[in-house]
């Protein structure tokens, strides 16, 4: 019997170290930073500031790569992850406002302008009518994306049009009836191949090598930079704040503008 409830209690103790997850940075001050992050080019960046500049500011990073937009805000709510980098503060509301979720937006890092790529185009003007045109099914880069269309002249939204607004609510003219498919942002590399054209996020775009896209959003004021998020018991923790430092620091620009020549991904500081 003694056996028996010895073997129990050894049990019960490693259910429970298995539930503590190993310490997490919010119960650990010394613990490393668990940060979720789109492979490209989120992940990338990140893991130059660990390889060179995180031993130096004193801080230890552990990477964690996902390649879909669900998973690291679900991630960081069930407190797998510290924080995350993958998204602009359009997504991060929009996905507070369906899902949930308690966040804190720290700071914007980089831009990856959305563009549309086509294999049988050079111009939005060119598609022609009836012609199928894809785009993310993210409400967020959604919305872009027709903006991004509108800008081309294919369409006209509705004034009152919004992140949210369901797609066929959203415009108010489509003189070409062109055929609107949205897709996971995964997807839209793919669709490439087949539609008129495609409008790709710019991670996925990198991805896949897409070259020459026909339209790109413009950088001037837009709202739609990537940045780091954390928690709101996160929010002001040394560690995170030295992180955001280092991912707004000369050395990380300068990376960036190297690696992708200021076009693909562009410094938002």
């Amino acid at each position: 019997m003694r056996l028996r409830f010895a073997a129990l209690v050894a049990a019960a103790g490693l259910v429970l170290a298995a539930c503590g997850g190993g310490g997490s940075a919010a119960e650990d001050p010394n613990a490393p930073l668990r940060v979720g992050v789109s492979p490209t080019p989120h992940g990338e960046i990140l893991q130059y500031i660990k390889d060179n500049l995180a031993p130096q500011a004193g801080i230890d990073i552990e990477i964690e790569k996902f390649d879909d937009y669900n998973r690291p805000n679900e991630a960081l709510t069930h407190g797998e992850l510290d924080a995350n980098y993958f998204q602009h503060q359009p997504y991060l509301d929009e996905y507070r406002k369906q899902r949930g979720g308690d966040f804190a937006w720290v700071e914007a890092v980089h831009l990856e302008p959305l563009a549309a790529y086509s294999k049988q185009y050079k111009s939005l003007q060119e598609i022609p009518s009836g012609a199928t045109v894809t785009l993310s099914n993210d409400p967020a880069n959604q919305f872009r994306g027709l903006k991004l269309l509108e800008t081309g002249g294919l369409l006209k939204l509705k004034p009152d049009a919004a992140v949210g607004t369901r797609m066929a609510d959203a415009i108010a003219e489509n003189p070409k009836n062109i055929q609107l498919t949205d897709l996971s942002p995964d997807q839209l590399p793919r669709s490439v191949e087949d539609a008129a054209a495609a409008v790709v996020n710019g991670n996925y775009a990198i991805k896949a090598n897409l070259q020459n896209p026909i339209a790109v959003e413009s950088p001037e004021n837009n709202p739609y930079a990537n940045g780091l998020v954390t928690t709101p018991a996160l929010a002001k923790d040394p560690r995170i704040l030295k992180l955001a430092e280092l991912l707004r620091s000369p050395q990380v620009k300068d990376f960036i503008n190297q690696k992708w020549g200021g076009v693909a991904v562009i410094p938002a500081f």
